[in-house]
This record gives C-alpha cells, structure tokens and sequence, in this order.
C-alpha cells in the first residue's frame, strides 16, 4: 500500500524526530546501568533525572513526584491497588470510578473487588461526562480513592477534573485521573486542579511504546509497585529503561509546549471531519460535540458492522478504530458506547477517527470522499439497515 492515512493516533502515535534522536545516544554511546559508578553509567542517571525534571514540569510536579513505569496501565495498576492495600489498614476499603473508564482501571477494578474491596461505578450522561455531583454523593466514610479519566479514550469527551478533585479534597479523599489521552491536548497542573496521582503513557504523545509515568503528589503514601533493587526510589525495582525514559521526557515537554497550537490546528479539521460524516443518513456523533479534545471525532452509523467498516478502510489506505471489540477477540460492542446509552446494533457500527501532528486538509478530504461510499456498500448488504428501513426496528 503507497498511500497511507493514518486517523488512530489515539491508539498510538509515531516516535518523533526529536524524540528518536534524543534516544539514541543512550542505545549506544550512554549505554552504562545508571545504578553504576562509573561515567556512562552517571550519564544515564543524570539523563532520567532531567527527563523527571520535564516530566514534571509539564504537569505542574515536583520531579520527586514523578515515577517512571512500563505504561500507562502499570501507573494505573499501582495507583489503584498501591492506594487500597496501603489504606486497607486504615479501614478505606471503597474505591469510586466510572463505567467508561480504561480497562486498565474496570479490570484493576474488578480485580480489587474479588479481594474484597467494594467499588462503585458512577454513570455518564449521553454526552459522555460524569455528574461532580454524582462524586460527591458516592463518597463515604470508608472511600480510599476517587478514579476518574481525564479524556475519554474513545470518544474524547473531557471530564471536569478540577470540579471533582475538589471534592474529593473537601472529603479527605484521594483523586486519581488517568491522563494517558489529556497529556498534550489538554493544560494539566496538577496543584489547581487537586491531582494526588495521575497516570500518562509515553506511545500516545510521540515517544515511544514501553514507558509511562504516575504522578504522586507529596505526601501521599503508596504500597511498593515491585521490590527488588532501589531503583525510583525503591518503589519500583528494575533497571531502568533509560533511552524510553529520555524519550518521554522529550515527548512531554513538547507536547504540553505545544498544547494550543495543537488544538488551533486540529480543531477546523476535525469539525470539517465530524460535519461531513453527519451529513451521511442517521449518522450519530458520540460524545460532546465541545467538551471532547480537538484530535477525536467519534461517529456511529447504523446499519452497518464496525469491523467490516474498518477493513474497507484499510484497503482504501485509511488506519481507523472501531467501537466494535470485536478485533479483541469479544463480540460485544464497546462499553464506553454502552455507557453513554448507544444500544448495541447502533454501538456496533462506531468509528473513531483520531487526528494527529501529521493530519493535512487533505487527509480529511480523502477520509470525507472515501466513508459515505463505503456505509453506502455495507448498508446495502446489511438486513439490519433494511429493517430499520421498514419501521422495524427503532
């Protein structure tokens, strides 16, 4: 295939110019452990603490905040279990999230609650957005932490994290946000906005996959991610991935710098992107059409099955998502689609379309001239789309 669209940088993005070439002294030349002595290895140990340094700094942390991880979902893992089995002890054994959350938070989750933690899943509007007041009205005297993602995954939708952090910090609660798709498109300051830890992930904003970070605000206690060496400060044991780490630094400075630039750019093409898809018959965007981040249009389209969607567009040269599982192996339709209400023959037929650093006008126009076309086909096939037709099905 020589022509290449690629609208799923929400998935994953490429490793940038800068990044890459800020990796790779430390594949090579500054290759030492960085628990050595020795001068390559104190290279490498100057090199993580400069990208704590920039981590930190665009997030508003103190780099002694900041803890490197493997990815975004271990910095949910340790935030979620690390925060119920210190507090345990102390009697704080409920645990509040949300039913569109990350599978790396509902399968911690569910994962707490079979060692006998209780978790409740507060609800989300059609629009995709969690009630502070539903937070507030969870919120009991046993509550250990308060997890609520900062943007949707799927549908882009952005929750209002200050509002809900400042309840948690009227009610003596704990707040985790996982910020894996708000790093770079959104402004995080984790003071303001009553963060006590937050989770990011390096893939997404254009470093590379295998390194991510969790925030944790002074003071606040955590159990022991894994033991064994001293390394981040002895919370989490492994030599550390130095090149990956520097690439992360890079890539969170970049990506917070360019924070508006990004969104004045992105936000023309991705309504151009969502105005031209709603003018496809029942057409249905998912999500706030204003509160969602600028790089993500998602669009559900009745009658047709998401998975055949999505491999039409890849041999029309366009890289998409679905909101269909079923390229996971499950056949259910996506659970952020059924929390915000979507019944599952309507879930099924979602696409979400991620704009990203290298998405051109052009891109857009390809995507708006090769879609319609391709829902035409698959409606044409579809038994579902012709018994809606006749009054059917709702």
């Amino acid at each position: 295939m020589n022509h290449l669209v690629y609208m799923d940088n929400s998935a994953t993005t490429r490793v940038s110019d800068r990044v890459l070439s800020a990796m790779l002294p430390y594949l090579k030349e500054e290759y030492g452990n960085p628990s050595s002595l020795y001068g390559i290895a104190r290279s490498a140990k100057a090199a993580i603490e400069r990208a704590r340094e920039q981590v930190a700094a665009g997030i508003g942390a103190l780099p002694t905040e900041i803890y490197f991880t493997g990815c975004g979902t271990e910095a949910d893992n340790w935030a979620l279990k690390g925060v119920l089995h210190r507090l345990k002890q102390k009697g704080k054994t409920h645990l509040i999230t949300t039913a569109f959350e990350h599978h790396a938070i509902l399968h911690t989750a569910e994962s707490l609650s079979k060692e006998g933690f209780t978790v409740t899943y507060l609800p989300v509007s059609h629009a995709g957005l969690v009630d502070p007041a539903d937070v507030k009205t969870a919120i009991r005297p046993e509550t250990a932490l308060v997890s609520v993602m900062y943007v949707n995954n799927e549908i882009g939708t952005i929750q209002p994290v200050a509002e809900i952090g400042a309840i948690c910090k009227q009610a003596g609660v704990l707040f985790h946000t996982d910020a894996v798709q708000a790093v770079g498109n959104v402004h995080i300051d984790v003071g303001p906005q009553n963060i006590d830890l937050l989770s990011l992930s390096g893939h997404k904003i254009h470093a590379p996959k295998g390194v991510g970070a969790l925030y944790i605000r002074k003071g606040v206690l955590l159990q022991n991610f894994m033991e064994g060496g001293a390394q981040e400060r002895g919370k989490r044991a492994g030599t550390e991935n130095v090149a990956s780490i520097v690439g992360l630094g890079v890539a969170v400075e970049e990506a917070c710098a360019n924070v508006d630039a990004k969104n004045a750019r992105l936000k023309p093409l991705r309504d151009k992107l969502i105005d031209g898809l709603l003018k496809i018959d029942r057409a249905i965007l998912n999500g706030d059409r204003d509160r969602r981040v600028a790089m993500n249009a998602n669009l559900s389209f009745p009658g047709v099955e998401g998975e055949s969607l999505l491999l039409m567009l890849d041999a029309k040269g366009v890289a998409a998502s679905s909101g269909s599982a079923c390229t996971s192996g499950s056949l259910d339709p996506s659970h952020v689609l059924l929390a915000i209400g979507l019944k599952h023959e309507i879930a099924h037929g979602s696409l979400r379309l991620s704009l990203g650093d290298d998405t051109t006008p052009e891109d857009v126009d390809y995507v708006l001239d090769t879609i319609p076309p391709i829902i035409k086909r698959l409606r044409d096939m579809s038994p579902l789309w012709e018994s809606m037709n006749a009054g059917k099905e709702a």
